[in-house]
């Protein structure tokens, strides 16, 4: 018997006929236009604060407050994209700028892999942070609001996203480590966003012992339980409680039936992607939420996952280790874009799953362009954002900061005048990309049209 998520999904979120009647947007799925529904999103975050003096905004001259990248300074060996540029006789060696053929982007060696895929990437640089407060930035720079008292003040992006185009997916969000948060009016209780700290979590919660029973004992039970359900919404004045439990026994046995528990598992997804690089040093584990991405949503089952990759705080001689990390992250996202081109979308006969995915980057906020005494850099109120989606101009850079401290710098008139895009514009623009009226769930930002398509 085939289920209906979205009548399952409603009674599952509420869990009793009075709350799935206070549900503030069952049924309001008419503002979402089909196609959109054919959406996935992937979101990362760099915890710590990167340095773009190294991928997005690269800097190689010792110029203002900029104390460039040096064989001096950095740990060279590992960075595939590392090319000596010596500034004049007797000065360090820094780095030669990535320059892709044929692309307009410019990228530090930090950049890696992800070069080669110039004509897939947009970049916005110069991102006004105002803070330099760890929560702080991570919650502006994924909600678009700074935290009030303490608390974060608004829903974030794939809270939002999942909001709009997920409310029937078995798994709306997936967040690992990622500041996700459920804030706000408009919002489904469905969408609560799955929090957990490893994707086998997921697996392990769907296992079921097989001392007592086996798999085709449980099922007929589950059946049973299924029927009887169904038999009392038949003879209930009220019967959508009933309704739903029968669902949600339909929907446990087609879950358990499919074996998701194996397949997203940590050693299921390693087996099932060996794409991507378990091994690495930095991104090894981050590379199990990329893999569960692209299995969950070649099964349909997620809408938007969240992740973070960590380590970008290197405040003394871990700075070596800052350009490494930043290669085997930007290399995680060119490997998520390969596997996405190799996977069929699950809706749409004869497309990619990499035309309707959409990636978004972010990071606290950026590292000082000078470095400090424990050979390392602090925390600087300027950031640069990375975007891998159809809806988004592709080799293309948005946004600046001045030649010698490296802030932000207005790039356009906005309506509150002439300034440099914030986090509230990125977040804004990437829901404007969709159809989405960011006033539904966001107090501030502008949609950015120089960043789409047309």
């Amino acid at each position: 018997m085939k289920t209906s998520r979205r009548a399952f999904l409603r009674v599952l979120s509420a869990g009793a006929a009075s709350a799935v009647a206070g549900l503030p947007t069952i049924g309001a799925m008419a503002d979402v236009t089909a196609g959109s529904l054919d959406e996935f999103f992937i979101f990362i975050i760099a915890l710590g604060g990167w340095d773009v003096t190294l991928w997005a905004d690269p800097r190689n001259e010792a110029k203002g407050l900029v104390h460039p990248a040096s064989t001096e300074n950095t740990d060279t060996s590992q960075l595939h994209r590392w090319v000596d540029a010596p500034l004049e006789e007797g000065a360090f060696k820094t780095f030669e700028p990535v320059r892709p053929r044929g692309s307009n982007l410019v990228f530090g060696p930090g950049i890696g892999d992800l070069a080669d895929m110039a004509d897939r990437i947009t970049i916005v640089n110069g991102l006004q942070m105002n803070t330099v407060a760890h929560p702080d930035g991570q919650v502006f720079s994924t909600t678009g609001r700074h935290p009030s008292g303490g608390r974060v003040a608004a829903a974030s992006i794939d809270t939002m996203l999942a909001n709009e185009f997920g409310r029937e997916q078995l798994f709306p969000t997936v967040s690992v480590r990622y500041p996700s948060s459920y804030v706000g009016e408009h919002l489904d209780r469905r969408v609560v966003p799955l929090v957990v700290d490893d994707v086998g979590a997921i697996g392990r919660t769907l296992s079921r012992a097989g001392m007592y029973d086996s798999d085709s004992e449980r099922d007929r039970v589950t059946a049973m339980l299924s029927e009887e359900a169904s038999d009392m919404a038949r003879q209930s004045t009220y019967p959508d409680v009933p309704e739903g439990v029968s669902l949600q026994y339909q929907s446990l046995r087609h879950m358990l039936a499919s074996r998701l528990q194996d397949v997203l598992s940590g050693g299921g997804l390693r087996k099932g992607h060996p794409e991507f690089d378990y091994k690495a040093r930095f991104a090894g584990a981050p590379a199990v939420n990329a893999a569960f991405a692209i299995e969950a949503m070649k099964r349909n089952v997620v809408r938007c996952v969240s992740f973070a990759v960590g380590g970008f705080d290197t405040h003394q001689n871990n700075y070596r280790t800052h350009a490494q990390l930043q290669q085997e992250t930007f290399g995680l996202v060119a490997a998520i874009v390969k596997s996405l081109d190799a996977t069929p979308h699950p809706t749409k006969a004869g497309a990619r799953l990499s035309d309707h995915t959409h990636v978004l980057v972010v990071s606290d906020f950026c590292r000082t362009p000078q470095i400090n005494l424990a050979m390392g850099r602090d925390h600087y109120p300027n950031n640069s954002a990375l975007i891998v989606s159809p809806r988004f101009k592709t080799n293309f850079v948005f946004g600046k900061t001045d030649p010698e401290q490296l802030l932000p710098q207005p790039t356009k008139k906005f309506i509150d005048g002439e300034r440099a895009i914030a986090p509230p514009d990125l977040l804004a623009t990437f829901l404007g990309a969709f159809g989405v009226n960011p006033r539904k769930y966001m107090r501030d930002g502008e949609v950015v049209p120089e960043l789409l398509k047309s």
